[in-house]
């Protein structure tokens, strides 16, 4: 920064060398790179890009989906907007299911998920063309996290990018939470579908800068050109200055000199190993999930019928916060445990995270008489709900029994959650970042409680 920090209208070496860098992570067809400051503003390039090169407007959108903070964006992020008034979803905004085959529509024992899940999407096409509405892009994260941490099943966005081309949209994948290597095998994560699938647009952030604000939008020739020849020259004062690109270009030698997506392979699986044997072992947990370091944990009162385990969640963020372990809890009814821990996560910490896990699953069984899976399990007590007052977001369902009459009033997981949706409305409630995760936090005698629901 004390050499040279220029906007990116004047020339300099990094750019082109980080451009080069970066695309060769990529098919030969992404070749066109933008750079700006942060996800959402690449996710709102890349609708730009898709509207002027289809010459439509319609967008589809996945269930539960989370692009971005800005206005373009809450629009096609259902985890947004279904908190808003109802009506708030747009026009111009399709909503397809999520393909999630542990509680979505189509589950694991269905012959064809991907195939599924893709004729949905084809559903909401032809209806939306009955009504002469046309589709300019299908966007979704390549792996869901705000939505519960799902993971397409392979084939599914071959599909659904064929279904769109035919319609004349584009595919955008969103890289956001889940690129860079975190898969391990792959740099990217929509490369899990297969050699065979390539989106149209590929957008990214993040990771990118490691804390550094930058993120980038890579996409075609064509597509690019397209967005030049509409007369409206396009110029970010601050995305790809000489700076940012010297914070990229280090990230990505990094990644590569210390091998992290190795040890997102190595450490991401014996991190699910563990987590099996817990899943063995206690039976809250339902299902595990997961690829390199991007694992959720699905919880459940009761495994056949799949019921989440919302409160269980929210007291196990809590008390592993008491421990000095950061964990999120978040889907649909965030009762998923979310790990996406820094790439430099090793086995050592992933031993530790589990061990403690362990104990308040055991602290849990003991004070709501579920047992383990091979014994016969008993109902949580549902006498008592936790709510949140005041709030638009779902009530939680399910109290602790006899652990909620204790530890969880101790932690004040009422007042906590409120915070969380008015972080000002009181003094002793404040904002912390740490590790890239926006917290709201309440602080008390206890210490303070974690109450994490943005995306991270």
């Amino acid at each position: 920064m004390e050499l040279l920090n220029t906007n990116s209208r004047f020339l300099h070496d990094n750019l082109v060398q980080y451009a080069n860098q970066l695309t060769a992570t990529l098919h030969p067809k992404l070749s066109v790179c933008y750079f700006v400051n942060s996800g959402s503003e690449a996710n709102d390039l890349a609708l730009r890009l898709a509207r002027q090169y289809t010459g439509h407007h319609d967008i589809i959108t996945l269930d539960h989906a989370y692009h971005g903070h800005i206005t373009s964006l809450i629009d096609i992020s259902p985890y947004k907007f279904h908190e808003l008034p109802s009506g708030s979803q747009k026009e111009f905004v399709h909503v397809a299911p999520s393909p999630d085959i542990y509680r979505g529509k189509y589950r694991e024992d269905h012959p064809d998920p991907a195939s599924a899940y893709a004729n949905e999407v084809n559903l909401l096409i032809q209806e939306a063309q009955k009504k002469g509405r046309k589709m300019a892009a299908f966007i979704a994260e390549s792996m869901q996290s705000c939505g519960g941490q799902i993971i397409p099943p392979p084939g599914y966005f071959q599909k659904v990018a064929q279904y769109l081309h035919n319609v004349g949209g584009v595919f955008i994948a969103d890289e956001v939470q889940v690129g860079f290597g975190r898969v391990g095998k792959y740099f990217w994560a929509f490369q899990l579908q297969g050699e065979d699938f390539v989106p149209d647009i590929v957008t990214m952030g993040k990771p990118i800068g490691n804390g550094h604000p930058m993120s980038c939008v890579v996409t075609t020739k064509e597509i690019a050109e397209a967005f030049g020849a509409s007369g409206l020259e396009y110029f970010n004062t601050f995305g790809g200055n000489p700076v940012s690109c010297a914070i990229g270009l280090a990230v990505l030698n990094v990644i590569e000199k210390e091998d992290l997506r190795g040890n997102a392979t190595k450490v991401g699986n014996y991190l699910m190993d563990l987590l099996k044997e817990q899943q063995a072992k206690h039976q809250l947990i339902g299902d595990i999930r997961g690829v390199g370091l991007f694992i959720g944990i699905d919880l459940v009162k009761d495994r056949k019928k799949r019921t989440p385990a919302m409160a269980e969640a929210q007291y196990i963020i809590y008390r592993l916060k008491e421990q000095n372990v950061l964990l999120s809890a978040d889907g649909p009814h965030r009762n998923i445990l979310k790990f996406k821990p820094p790439m430099c996560f090793t086995m050592e910490n992933a031993k530790f995270v589990v061990e403690k896990i362990d104990g308040i699953l055991s602290d849990l069984e003991k004070g709501t008489g579920v047992g383990v899976p091979n014994e016969e399990s008993k109902p949580v007590d549902n006498e008592v709900p936790l709510t949140l007052s005041g709030s638009k977001r779902k009530p939680l369902q399910a109290s602790i029994s006899e652990l909620n009459n204790s530890s969880i009033n101790e932690l004040h997981i009422t007042e906590a959650l409120q915070s969380e949706e008015n972080p000002d409305g009181n003094s002793s409630h404040y904002n912390a970042i740490a590790c890239g995760q926006q917290q709201s936090s309440y602080c008390s005698e206890h210490g303070a409680v974690s109450c994490k629901r943005i995306r991270t």
